[in-house]
């Protein structure tokens, strides 16, 4: 057992509730505080002073200068495994060239796929672990990283598999996840349904056997997959034993509803979401994941977060980095701008990179600081944790904690 600190301020989250609005006077604040690691599990939290008496003998890891202390963050939505470039796309875009003219440009998801599939495993490999470098160096210790680019079976396999080698290379937790229903391929002979059926016999069944992802996605828009066939399909993948997500109401509503309908454990996006679609989200389990970086990158309207945690929903906040609409990958500078303009109190958004988007990923050890949990945290060389937020993500994390370990 070790005790860190001691710390200007320890942000716990602890004692929050998992769904709704949040005041930042429900935030757990301690004072010239300490944690208490045994192994990689966090045994307590409190005044550093206080739990220094009370294990005369225990190792002190002495935190030096002004710091505070936060959970460490999850990142709940990623395509950071990927080959190729789209800084044209955002070119075009920005330039006023619509979705369709920069596809038969060359650009759009079809040029990830291409460059992703010419890629060798080697080079989709070492740019993966740069991203993962990247988030965990922002204080992002758990990463859900989506499959998507591959789109049949050997290249979606090969996807997984990378994200599954990248495990070895990083002390982060890696959530992986198969979007193999991203798009129907160009070079697919057949209709959208059989594509998904395809899905069905020919991927999920090997991505199962060599227990590569435990989770299925979807993207559900008039660009990709259509409400009936995407509900099928998801409740086929289910019945294989996969837990759930769905790209919903990003342009369009409407399949939010169907996220709920099928027990998703989220429903991510969410930018079109109608009034009364927020409220049947409110009622249900499936979380709502805000992904700003998206409406950054696109120059489209943010997720409705207000409106959705007044309802009582369960609200996540992740960053969509991908190479087209989201290339940014700054999770904390994404939320940051996020909550000015949608209105979200500090502990909203604290909560919504932590322990609520730890429950998207059916992950409830983490998120917290307090007894129990593992011993992931970020601090922050500050004397108040708001300028966490205030900054926009300039200021830099100073150390991030890996199961009770400076990474």
């Amino acid at each position: 057992m070790k005790l860190i600190g001691p710390f200007k301020q320890v942000v716990t989250l602890a004692n929050l509730p998992l769904r709704g609005k949040l005041s930042d006077e429900q935030l757990e604040i301690i004072v010239d505080g300490g944690i208490v690691v045994d192994q990689n599990t966090i045994r307590k939290v409190g005044n550093f002073e206080t739990l220094k008496t009370e294990n005369p003998t225990i190792e002190i890891e002495n935190i030096e200068g002004e710091q505070i202390v936060l959970p460490a963050f999850v990142d709940s939505h990623t395509h950071i495994c990927f080959g190729g470039n789209r800084a044209n796309d955002f070119a075009m875009r920005n330039a006023g060239k619509t979705y369709l003219e920069i596809a038969e440009s060359g650009g759009g998801i079809w040029s990830s796929v291409q460059h992703t599939r010419n890629a060798s495993e080697e080079e989709l490999l070492k740019t993966l672990v740069e991203r993962i470098n990247f988030l965990v160096e922002l204080g992002i210790t758990t990463i859900e990283v989506k499959s998507g680019y591959g789109l049949d079976v050997e290249n979606e396999l090969k996807m997984l598999r990378i994200i599954k080698k990248a495990q070895k290379e990083t002390k982060a937790t890696l959530v992986p996840t198969c979007l193999s229903a991203h798009l129907k391929p160009r070079d697919f002979e057949g209709s959208n349904p059989e594509y998904l059926e395809y899905i069905i016999t020919e991927i999920l069944p090997k991505v199962k056997e060599e227990g590569l992802a435990n989770r299925v996605d979807i993207f559900i828009e008039k660009s990709a997959f259509q409400p009936e066939e995407s509900k099928d399909f998801l409740l086929k993948a289910k019945a294989l034993g996969f837990e759930i997500t769905v790209h919903a109401d990003q342009f369009t509503p409407g399949s939010s509803r169907i996220a709920v309908e099928v027990g998703a454990k989220s429903a991510d996006h969410l930018e079109a979401t109608i009034d009364e679609d927020i409220q049947f989200l409110a009622e249900s389990d499936t979380v709502a994941t805000a992904l700003p970086g998206a409406s950054l990158g696109l120059g489209e309207k943010f997720t409705p977060a207000r409106k959705l945690l007044d309802a009582g929903a369960i609200v996540a906040i992740a960053s969509d980095w991908n190479p087209g609409s989201a290339p940014m990958g700054n999770l904390i500078t994404q939320a940051s701008i996020l909550a000015t303009f949608q209105k979200l109190t500090t502990a909203e958004v604290l909560a919504g990179m932590t322990f609520r988007a730890a429950y998207a990923l059916n992950l409830e050890d983490r998120g917290q600081l307090q007894e129990g949990k593992k011993a992931d945290f970020v601090t922050f060389k500050t004397n108040n944790f708001q300028n966490v937020l205030y900054n926009q993500g300039s200021l830099k994390a100073e150390n991030v904690y890996i199961d009770g370990n400076k990474k």
